[in-house]
This record gives C-alpha cells, structure tokens and sequence, in this order.
C-alpha cells in the first residue's frame, strides 16, 4: 500500500529551508535548486509542491506568520487570568522583538521577505493585510486602558496604536544591525509604555487592576489579529527540520 504523504508537512519542511538561507545568506539570487538543495530533496520532487518561487515564497510568508500567532498568542496565556491593557499590549509587543537567536533568525527571514514584498504584489499585500487588524487590537485596547482609567482618553487612538507598532519595528531594526542589545530595545519598549500609561501603574498601581470577563475573553481572543502582522516580526524559525539554525 503507497505510503500517505503529509503535504502540508512537507511544504513547511521545504519553507524552514528557505528560512535557513534567508537567514544565513538572504534571498537575493537564491533559486528553486537553492532551496532543494538545502532541504536534501530534487527539483522535481519540490516542483511538485511549488511550482514558482514567488508561490514558495508567499507559502513560507504565511506559515512563518502562522508561528507568529502562536507565538503571541503563548504570550498572552502566560499572563494573569485577568490581564490588563497594558500587559496584553506589552506581551504583543515584546513578541515582535528578536530578544532570542530563533527569534532573530525569524526577524531576518522577515526582513528578507519584506524587501523583496516591495516590488512583489503578492508578498506585498500579504505583508500589508496583517498591519490594520494590529492597529485596531492594539486601539482597542488603548480605549480600555482609557476607560479603566489608567490612560488619558485622547492617547486612546489609533495613531498612537500605530506608533507603538513603528517604534516597535524600529527598535527591532536597530537589534538586527547591532545598534542595540535586546536588553536595552526591550528596555526603550517598556520606557514608551512607562511614558504612555504612567510609571506609578507599572509598580502596582490601576493597571494591575483586573478587567472584566468580557474584556479578557477580548484580549485572548485577540491574538491571533494582533500576530498576523508578525510573519518575521519576532516570529521563531522552527527547529524541527534537526539542523541547526544559522
């Protein structure tokens, strides 16, 4: 009887080799023989799963995106039964930061992508479409931290949700070309938040307060909305293929 094959299985081991030469080398000039050579399969056989370079690249997009979701969305459980605005918005944050080697290979990959998504329709419009369901998590959330009290209603908006996402790149940025250590991006992450909700919370005061029910199950829920822009954004290049990543 033929032996089932995972499909799926078999394209995310043929992305984790794509990840593995974006990482080490980028993606500039890298070729269909390039990625088959580096997940040990023939052309044909990875033909038969993409049959163009730009379909690799947008399925690796996706899947590296996937892992950015559950890697937020591990974040948030990790937190108190009850989160707070800020610490929801802190655990996002902090997960779009390269702050370990695999999440660093994961940015690197991310930046790869993101260069060649600006002349690539495709790339691009995947690369976009996660930016405006952030924005509106992370207002959200503002606006509850605003309603709690533990923020100034008019820095509850969406500009400033859109400034914490650009300052949190930038400082992503900056760790990849060695301007900063993690410590110290990670640090600046959590001196704009000092400065956006108050020193005084961050050391027990109303943002330690708990929300309602309706708003946790909000927070939670919204997970998956605030990593769909991750894909490269602090997501973590899998290890499952037994190499070691670069």
């Amino acid at each position: 009887m033929p032996k089932k094959v995972d499909h799926e299985a078999r394209r995310q081991e043929i992305s984790e080799a794509l990840w593995r030469i974006a990482g080490s080398r980028g993606l500039d000039g890298t070729s269909l023989r390039d990625v088959a050579a580096e997940a040990g399969i023939s052309l044909g056989r990875l033909q038969h799963y993409f049959r163009t370079r730009d379909e690799m690249l947008l399925f690796a997009l996706q899947h590296i995106n996937r892992l950015a979701a559950d890697r937020i969305r591990e974040r948030i459980a990790s937190l108190a039964e009850e989160p707070t605005p800020r610490q929801v918005l802190r655990a996002c944050l902090s997960g779009m930061l390269p702050l370990d080697e695999r999440s660093r290979i994961g940015l690197l990959v991310g930046a790869a992508y993101y260069a060649r998504a600006v002349h690539d329709e495709a790339l691009r419009a995947e690369a976009k479409n996660g930016i405006p369901p952030l924005r509106t998590f992370f207002a959200d959330q503002l606006r509850l931290a605003a309603d709690r009290g533990e923020l100034p209603p008019e820095r509850a908006t969406e500009d400033e949700a859109m400034l914490l996402i650009s300052m949190t790149e930038g400082l992503a940025t900056y760790v990849l070309l060695g301007v900063h250590d993690p410590e110290a991006a990670l640090r600046l992450l959590d001196l704009h938040l000092e400065n956006l909700f108050g020193a005084e919370r961050a050391a027990g005061g109303g943002a330690d307060q708990p929300v309602g029910g309706g708003a946790v199950r909000t927070a939670r829920g919204g997970a998956d909305r605030a990593a769909e822009v991750g894909g490269g954004r602090g997501a973590e290049a899998p290890a499952s293929s037994g190499r070691a990543a670069p």
